[in-house]
């Protein structure tokens, strides 16, 4: 079995996916060789290593001859490489598995010239499995591509058997995440700043946000101390995940007001971890979080009904204890590592198998 993707060692959402996959069992019982597409750096890093890739490619695919060639793509540059390597391996009559991660996929396709929308609608049919991460995502690509064959596999998270212990202790919310517009990250402060100021002697005084995160934290920084908050806003430049997995096991809220998402890694792990989640109701982020459930979803780039979402998680802790509950089962039971490589079994097994049709089978 050959996958492909980024380096496992870059920043993001599908390096994070892959890892979490590739300690699992799965790879171990399907001989699961990983090649990297694409890598941080300069372009002619970048350049080199997807030269690199395609040699690795093509000797797996004359020498070796994998079962299966498992695809793991976002937009743009990152799709053309993938279907290059995708077309070779139809060439070679090796089975494609063609896993979409982006959120933005669509608005790719539809800004797309003629000859890449034509690329990307033959890829996704040609694929012998395309990959969606939930049924909103199955409904979008098949507009781009009628015809092409679907299966759902969400991200996947480890879940540990019950969330960390939280003291009673003023809130500490979370955001992690590029620190720029299409996150929502200033438009956050400015809510915070609001929030703060209307939770005053309620159990919400003396409440904390964190952010961590690449892009423009110094930006940040200044509106917190422009908007006089900077007391209750610490802002970071991206963290190791060790430091990430710290936050998140000390905080109590995560917040994402994205403009724009996939299927977010850090949505899962901080369900996972028990913690309501206050986050836009934007690309897959409805299929994760039931708005009044797991946590409470706002329109994009609308700063009052953010402020008023904080407001609530931040002056009600029963509430945002119960959410952060109910977080974590739904994580448990839908995304847990155990259960979403069974899913991934599943596919190939019904790929592989002539004549079966299992719980994966393609729509």
């Amino acid at each position: 079995m050959l996958w492909v993707s980024t380096s496992l060692a870059t920043q993001g959402g599908i390096s994070a996916a892959v890892r979490t996959l590739a300690g699992t069992p799965l790879w171990a019982r399907w001989h699961v060789h990983h090649v990297a597409s694409h890598q941080d750096g300069s372009g002619p890093a970048k350049v080199r290593r997807f030269a690199l890739c395609l040699a690795r490619v093509l000797a797996e695919l004359l020498l070796r001859r994998p079962d299966l060639v498992h695809l793991h793509t976002s937009s743009d540059g990152s799709f053309v490489r993938k279907a290059t390597i995708l077309w070779l391996a139809k060439a070679a009559r090796v089975p494609v598995v063609l896993h979409v991660h982006s959120g933005r996929f669509h608005d790719f396709h539809r800004t797309a010239p003629a000859p890449l929308r034509a690329l990307i609608r033959r890829s996704l049919i040609g694929a012998d499995a395309v990959v969606a991460l939930d049924e909103l995502w199955v409904r979008r690509l098949g507009e781009i591509a009628p015809g092409a064959r679907f299966a759902i596999v969400p991200n996947a998270v480890p879940v540990p058997p019950a969330p960390p212990d939280r003291p009673d202790r003023p809130p500490h919310v979370v955001f992690l995440g590029r620190i720029w517009e299409k996150k929502g990250a200033f438009t956050l402060v400015e809510s915070w700043a609001k929030a703060l100021s209307e939770v005053r002697g309620t159990t919400g005084d003396g409440a904390h946000l964190t952010m961590a995160g690449d892009g423009d934290p110094e930006r940040a920084r200044a509106l917190a101390a422009a908007l006089g908050v900077d007391g209750a806003v610490t802002v970071h430049d991206w963290l190791p995940k060790a430091e990430v997995d710290a936050l998140l096991d000390a905080a109590d809220v995560l917040v994402l007001p994205s403009l724009g998402e996939g299927q977010p890694m850090v949505v899962l792990e901080a369900m996972a971890r028990g913690l309501a989640v206050v986050a836009t109701d934007v690309g897959g982020i409805p299929g994760l979080v039931t708005d009044g459930r797991e946590g409470l979803l706002v329109p994009p780039s609308d700063g009052a009904r953010l402020t008023e979402a904080l407001v609530a998680v931040l002056a009600d802790p029963a509430r945002r204890r119960a959410m952060g509950a109910a977080a974590h089962h739904r994580a448990a039971t839908e995304f847990d590592v155990d259960v979403v490589s069974r899913r991934v079994e599943d596919l190939y097994a019904d790929l592989l198998t002539p004549g079966r049709r299992g719980r994966a089978e393609l729509s």
